[in-house]
């Protein structure tokens, strides 16, 4: 123990140093010295319609790359789902092992009403976040890790079977892959209409309004259902070991 907190102590005290000596030679805050954001700056608005800069960027400017970070986020949630799978040879081990004791949902009249209440806010901050993306900070990444936080809110408040309830597995499954492929289906749209693949191809509206910006603020939408349902079947997957383990 004594070795491991002696070397662990010498590479602490190596990434510190170098930590402090590239930030020192880093620029003052708010400082930018780039050529590709200040172009961004002055063209998304009158070629996107869209005030928020970055969701041009994620959406349109580089949409392709924000395809391949959408189909990353569904095929890690498989792979946990596939890994958590339980196998035949499992059976034997488990029935050596001791039954898990499931958290019981909390006895307080008072975390369950304000689980109750956080809901509903927790929803519309959500569904906000993921259709003004294209206007205000936000989009459908964010808004869809808010909304899956709803249901997570529930388990805390309320136990891992009344979780389950209100977020089905196949429903988290049906959406996610709904989500993802609904982004390549609008991206279809420039195709068919012979554009390029991702190219708007919708009226983009007024400058500032939620359902501005054409295609920007459909695959925000998309990417809010992908996140979404992603996250809630990540939680259940742990969930349904968690039952399994308990209910043996």
């Amino acid at each position: 123990m004594k070795a491991r907190l002696v070397l662990f102590g010498i590479g602490a005290l190596g990434f510190a140093a170098v930590w402090f000596a590239g930030a020192r030679k880093l620029d003052p805050m708010g400082s930018y010295h780039g050529a590709y954001g200040e172009i961004l700056n002055a063209v998304s608005v009158p070629e996107r319609h869209s005030t928020n800069v970055v969701s041009a960027v994620n959406f349109d400017y580089r949409g392709l790359d924000t395809l391949g970070e959408e189909f990353i986020l569904y095929i890690s949630v498989v792979a946990v789902a596939a890994i958590l799978r339980k196998q035949k040879d499992e059976e034997e081990e488990d029935e050596d092992e001791a039954p898990t004791q499931l958290r019981e949902a909390p006895d307080s009249d008072a975390v369950r009403l304000f689980g109750v209440g956080l809901v509903p806010v927790t929803v519309i901050f959500g569904l906000y976040m993921i259709s003004h993306g294209s206007v205000s900070p936000g989009g459908g990444f964010q808004g869809g890790v808010v909304l899956a936080t709803v249901p997570l809110v529930v388990y805390l408040c309320a136990g891992a079977k009344t979780y389950l309830r209100i977020a089905p597995p196949a429903l988290a499954k049906g959406g996610e892959g709904l989500g993802a492929a609904g982004y390549a289906l609008i991206g279809c749209l420039g195709v068919l209409a012979g554009k390029k693949f991702l190219e708007n191809v919708v009226p983009l509206g007024t400058p500032g309004e939620a359902w501005s910006a054409g295609t920007i603020t459909l695959l925000n939408l998309t990417v809010g259902v992908a996140v979404g349902t992603g996250f809630v079947e990540l939680i259940s997957s742990f969930v349904e070991e968690l039952l399994r383990k308990a209910e043996k």
